[in-house]
């Protein structure tokens, strides 16, 4: 009995358990395609006596030369909330601009991951630039499933092939933490991003590791978290006012839960920096206009942004993966 032919990729995909835009590359020699995952589609090509339309193939291989800006579902405006966001995009521009690349926005629910085939199937976009802050680990994972080309503000996991770029975490926490040692203050919290990001248990790395060389230890009651919005650093910070009252300083992982924080110092009776000090991260446009003016840690966000455009091109032009760490610096100001 002859075999059924396969007609289209879609057939492929189908029985591969893969998606169309993988069968595609995989046929087409894509350096982003694994050895096992390329032989075991062309096996069934063979077994099905599939044949590839030329011209449909040139078709589908055009490239759109837009890449997806991937971050969280806004439920209001932008606001300052998305400050982060909006600093690192205008370095993404710069930098896809310089490729001769466009750029789309792309708003994702953090607990779906379906919404890179629609864009990736559809010839949309050629490749995504992963900024979500919270379930990060669960999109990594499917878009690495699925084949697609993306580069990741973040740092990348162990055991997996793809770009990142990210600051100095670890040397970050570390500045700030030895930077609030050296001016006296004796309890010290930490309030942190996501706990399961991997960002944010290297700023806690550096945190612990300042404490410990100055004969400290940490102290759980002196340990909150937040997501990197404004409003999770008012709640942890009330939070760790709680739990320790007697605290007399604070590193706090991004500058907007900062801002929040100074807030909620105030509103309890505190001063910021006589009886509590802060310190920041990311230096955002808006830390030097704070009141007081927020000492932080600077990462270089416009050059981030560039390298996430630059280095998502060669990989998809070369299939080069490039994992690059951008040093960090501590920028004093009046709130520590």
């Amino acid at each position: 009995m002859s075999k059924k032919p396969v007609k289209t990729i879609a057939d492929i995909a189908r029985l591969a358990g893969v998606s169309k835009s993988t069968v595609s590359r995989a046929l087409n020699d894509s350096p982003l395609i694994g050895i096992e995952t390329k032989e075991r589609i062309r096996k069934i090509a063979r077994q099905h006596d599939f044949q590839i339309n030329v011209a449909a193939r040139q078709l589908s291989m055009k490239r759109s030369n837009t890449i997806a800006f991937v971050t969280h579902a806004y439920h209001k405006e932008f606001s300052v909330a998305d400050l982060f966001g909006l600093e690192i995009m205008g370095g993404i521009s710069l930098g896809l601009h310089a490729n001769s690349y466009d750029m789309l926005v792309v708003h994702v629910d953090p607990r779906e991951t379906a919404w890179a085939h629609e864009y990736l199937d559809t010839g949309r976009v050629d490749g995504f630039i992963l900024m979500t802050a919270t379930r990060k680990q669960s999109h990594i994972k499917y878009l690495l499933e699925m084949g697609a080309p993306f580069i990741v503000w973040g740092i990348p996991a162990a055991n997996q092939s793809y770009p990142s770029v990210t600051g100095d975490n670890f040397s970050g926490g570390k500045l700030a933490t030895e930077h609030l040692i050296r001016t006296g203050r004796k309890r010290i919290a930490f309030l942190g991003g996501p706990a399961e990001e991997l960002e944010v248990q290297l700023r806690y790395g550096g945190y612990e590791t300042a404490l410990r060389e100055s004969g400290r230890r940490a102290d759980p009651a002196l340990i909150a978290y937040g997501d990197f919005s404004n409003t999770s650093g008012a709640v942890a910070m009330r939070q760790l006012l709680g739990q320790a009252p007697d605290l007399d300083a604070v590193f706090v992982n991004s500058d907007l839960m900062a801002l929040e924080a100074m807030e909620v110092i105030r509103e309890q009776g505190r001063r910021v920096p006589e009886d509590v000090a802060v310190v920041g991260y990311d230096d955002l446009s808006i830390a030097q206009h704070s009141n007081p003016p927020l000492t932080t840690i600077r990462q270089n966000i416009p050059l981030a942004g560039k390298l996430l455009a630059q280095n998502l091109i060669q990989y998809l032009q070369a299939g080069v993966v490039t994992n690059v760490s951008i040093p960090v610096e501590l920028i004093v100001r009046k709130s520590a």
